[in-house]
């Protein structure tokens, strides 16, 4: 992957290896904004750390760090970058000196610890406070009886990650994560002290239920203080009485003034301060936080189509799969800022929320979701063995604890327990399958885990293979190719249905309220071996337009929010730098936010098509308004634009404006879009905006249409023109490798070396005739792809590969790097007749929307070649003495050694522009 180039990143990384202990303090911040005390101290930073057991066993029996014989940073895994230690091992020891304040006097002295993997012991001060099982809930021991205030202590951490199939793992091929991964803390708290403090919200009654556990029974004249931080309201106490009194879970509801919904647009946050007071004084207060808000399942209005509802009101679902992996951090994020912006990314992105996906999320990027407003479904993490006891038991553990800590953040709607069977197939009787046992284990956690949250929604488990048991959601997964996604909408709209054992197993059934919508989708799979680096917004063009043509499904879950190391299908890379689409050349100003408009219009049939010079072409069109927020009078306006056969920008002309009724949750088909086709041969693009009345857009599209027998571009002079395919060259010499597309409507040279062509004299042309001439290309560089190389195509994707298999998805046969900011440039000499006549910077081999032709060829064989490809247009004014007459064109293209750029030539039928290798005569007028 390319480096990560933003100056946070380069100050973190150069601290790092410049700053002492006490100058730096990785992740500041308060891990846990919704669970928060004042008295705490991060121990971030720099800690002494070893591989070596006897070292480890030095430090433990001297109570003393020293003998450790190298530096982590904490909370950063070992392995990772951002951590400053190789991987070297399974068992890692870590040690830093800590400090008790005084004023903590008194109070009970907590070690908290985020997340750490898998199997953790700490000692303090040479005495071991006990171990913890698990890798992604947080854990805590108290140090109260052994404090010594004011006085340096030692801390001792190991930390065992040895592999077993048997713990949750999750993605951890894509890094290992290893060790801690979450910040660690100490925290000052009363003798007695809240545990956690749950809100449940119920907006239908104004209120919000509260339980709070207690860490001892409340002692006689014990009050629980909710105190709102923004003035909403007085204070509310409660205070413990009748049979409840001594309860470790105390229960109370608190009717809310005025109340304050939390939604996508306003994420309302009510922030809270809860004091556990005895004999009038406070002894235990934490910050926190919740959002009243509501998830349900409501009927999109006119339809008996159940969507996920929040505040009652139904939400067409655009999330994007969010495998929440950083580079050089693995799990772990170099900031609060990064975290902050993986939400305002999918914000910008027109989505509204984010499946994390096979990983309990840190806190605070969990908290910048209820910040900036967006919807989260939470997967449990799984195993890759069978479901042994251990599995199931380490599951449970992960589950329990996700759910209690994660319980007050208002953006979780749903959790996801498990994902496409993984950890759920066992042999039983000579049969590796997903057996009955274990459908019914996986319904018994289903409702355990509705049980412990009554508030969200619960999905048993988010299938690729149709096999459901009990669920609140029925979702599914799929990847296909663009042209593939109406037969299969079509098919699932047909079968789902309440009492439908479609996407069921073994005879369970779908509810009577359950909503059904896509929870993976996209092309990366879709294609044989995968579709490796390549263009995928072409594919998701189509797709959206079909989803937004079947509003039974209740939305869908792209794959994914970024790249990762074996999957470059993401919005942006996996260092988060843009990616180009290049959707702006077809409408100005169109980017993927516009596929995600909750006003949209979707064409229906085929994004190109093939029709005929002067032909009246009508776009049947599908309005699809996902929303009750009504924007005013709407107007669809039409226009046209195109390239010619010589390559040039045809301008815009308006076709048509038409009046478009808003009313929510309309999805119907309207009046088609019409257009009579100009008769010049070129290749065009239909441009829908639909404004308001301000003119403000509020939705893009557009399809492609290809005029292929017309006339050529319309000039002041005749022009004359004599063309030969791309693949007619009559020399070639290239250093790497020269190879052809598709028939040879594209050709390619790699490395340095020439094409030559000749290019025949129109019959009847005079050279006196002539006023002027040009050679019109299209071209582009060419990189040796691992593809392109012998023996080099990814065949055996297997459950390794699933897990982070590191390997160049260039190799895939369906690779081809979609345009970003890695550029691979060349230069060329064009010559005509032996004399140079032009040089050509060519900065890029690109590959993205622009494509046009190149998608167009695909022959639909589930295999990508070279799709989305294409060149630029080079005009190269040929020199008058170059001219022979009634004597062919001798052209050269070439890359000098040295360069190694290559040069693919795109034909007409490939590429963007409807263009062969051709010499331009302009006649001089009479």
């Amino acid at each position: 992957m390319k480096p990560i180039k933003s100056l946070l990143y380069t100050l973190l990384l150069l601290s790092y290896s410049t700053l002492s202990a006490q100058d730096i303090i990785p992740l500041p911040e308060h891990p846990r904004p919704d669970f928060e005390r004042a008295e705490w101290i991060n121990l971030n930073g720099s800690w002494k750390f070893t591989f070596s057991q006897e070292l480890a066993n030095s430090a433990i029996e001297n109570n003393e760090v020293a003998p450790l014989d190298m530096d982590i940073q904490v909370p950063f895994g070992w392995g990772s970058k951002l951590s400053g230690v190789p991987d070297g091992g399974d068992i890692g020891w870590y040690g830093r000196e800590v400090q008790i304040p005084e004023e903590w006097k008194g109070k009970r002295i907590y070690l908290v610890v985020g997340a750490s993997e898998w199997d953790t012991q700490v000692w303090f001060d040479g005495q071991e406070l006990g171990s913890h099982q698990g890798g992604y809930t947080p854990f805590e021991f108290e140090l109260t009886d052994r404090v010594q205030s004011g006085k340096k202590q030692n801390l001792i951490v190991r930390a065992d990650d040895t592999a077993s199939d048997q713990r949750l793992d999750g993605k951890q091929g894509y890094g290992n994560v290893r060790g801690i991964w979450q910040t660690v803390y100490l925290e000052a708290r009363g003798n007695n002290f809240v545990e956690y403090i749950h809100y449940s919200p119920d907006i239908d009654r104004s209120t919000v239920k509260v339980s709070v556990r207690l860490k001892e029974a409340p002692a006689k004249e014990t009050r629980i203080r909710l105190h709102f931080k923004n003035g909403e309201q007085a204070d509310y106490i409660h205070t413990p009485k009748g049979k409840t009194k001594n309860d470790l879970v105390q229960e109370f509801e608190v009717k809310l003034e005025n109340q304050r919904l939390w939604d996508l647009d306003n994420p309302y946050l009510y922030e809270m301060e809860a004091a556990l007071v005895e004999n009038n004084q406070a002894v235990d207060v934490v910050h926190t936080y919740f959002g009243q808000r509501k998830i349900g399942v409501e009927k999109m209005p006119g339809t008996d189509y159940p969507y996920v509802a929040l505040n009652n009101k139904p939400v067409y679902l655009q999330i994007a799969l969010d495998q929440s992996y950083h580079p050089e951090g693995f799990y772990t994020f170099p900031s609060d800022t990064f975290m902050r912006d993986e939400i305002l990314l999918s914000k910008s992105l027109g989505l509204n929320g984010n499946r994390i996906h096979i990983k309990v999320e840190v806190p605070r990027k969990l908290y910048w979701a209820d910040k900036l407003g967006l919807l989260i479904m939470a997967d449990v993490p799984n195993w890759w063995g069978e479901p042994t006891d251990m599995s199931k038991v380490d599951w449970e553990h992960c589950m329990r604890n996700q759910i209690r800590r994660d319980y007050n953040h208002p953006s979780i709607f749903s959790w996801v327990n498990f994902n496409e069977t993984w950890g759920l197939a066992s042999t039983q009787n000579g049969e590796h399958a997903y057996h009955t046992d274990t459908q019914e284990w996986v319904r018994e956690m289903y409702h355990l885990s509705k049980k412990l949250d009554p508030t969200r929604l619960v999905e048993d488990h988010s299938p690729d293979k149709y096999d459901h048991v009990e669920s609140d959601l029925n979702t599914w997964h799929r990847y296909l190719p663009g042209y593939r996604w109406k037969a299969y909408l079509d098919d699932v709209v047909k079968n789902t249905y309440p009492g439908s054992t479609y996407n069921y197993i073994n005879g369970n059934k779908q509810g009577d309220n359950v909503p059904m919508f896509n929870s993976e989708c996209g092309n990366v799979w879709g294609y044989d071996g995968s579709a490796g680096d390549s263009d995928y917004t072409w594919d998701y063009h189509i797709m959206i337009n079909e989803f937004r043509s079947h509003p039974k499904v209740a939305g869908w879950l792209y794959t994914e929010h970024h790249d990762v190391i074996n999957e470059w299908n993401g919005y942006v890379r996996y260092d988060r730098s843009p990616k180009y689409d290049g959707l702006s050349a077809f409408v100005p100003g169109m980017s993927i936010a516009d596929f995600h408009t909750l006003y949209y219009i979707a064409p229906q049939g085929e994004l190109f098509r093939e029709v005929k010079a002067g032909e009246k072409v009508e776009t049947p069109l599908f309005v699809s308004f996902m929303t009750d927020k009504n924007p005013g009078r709407l107007t669809l306006e039409t226009n046209l634009i195109g390239w010619d056969a010589l390559g040039h920008e045809i301008p815009r002309k308006t076709i048509g404006r038409y009046p478009v009724e808003f009313k929510a949750f309309r999805n119907e088909l309207i009046a088609p879009a019409t257009v009579t086709m100009p008769q010049e041969t070129g290749v065009y693009a239909l441009q829908m905006e639909l404004k308001n009345e301000t003119g403000k857009v509020m939705g893009r599209n557009f399809v492609l249409l290809r005029v292929k027998e017309g006339k050529l571009p319309q000039a002041h002079n005749e022009l004359i023109v004599s063309s030969t395919p791309a693949d007619a060259f009559t020399r070639a010499s290239w250093s790497l490798k020269q190879w052809n597309v598709l028939d040879g409507r594209k050709v390619n040279g790699a490395g340095y070396g020439y094409f030559e062509y000749e290019i025949p004299w129109p019959s009847g042309l005079s050279l006196d005739d002539i006023e002027i001439a040009s050679f019109n290309i299209e071209i582009s560089a060419k990189e040796l792809f691992g593809k392109d190389m012998e023996d080099s195509n990814l065949t055996n994707i297997d459950l390794d590969y699933m897990r982070g298999a590191l390997v160049d998805m260039r190799k895939s046969k369906n690779a081809y790097a979609m345009s970003d900011q890695e550029m691979f440039p060349s230069f060329v000499s064009i010559s005509v007749n032996g004399t140079t006549c032009d040089e050509a910077y060519l900065p890029d081999d690109p590959a993205d929307h622009r494509g046009v032709l190149s998608w167009a060829a695909q022959p639909r064989d589930n295999t990508m070649h070279e799709a989305g490809s294409y060149g630029y247009l080079i005009e190269t004014v040929i020199p008058r003495e170059q001219l022979v007459e009634g004597q062919p064109l001798k052209i050269r293209l070439e890359v000098l050694e040295g360069m190694n750029g290559g040069i693919a030539v795109y034909g007409k039928d490939f590429g963007r522009f409807p263009l062969d290798p051709t010499v331009v005569f302009v006649k001089a007028q009479e």
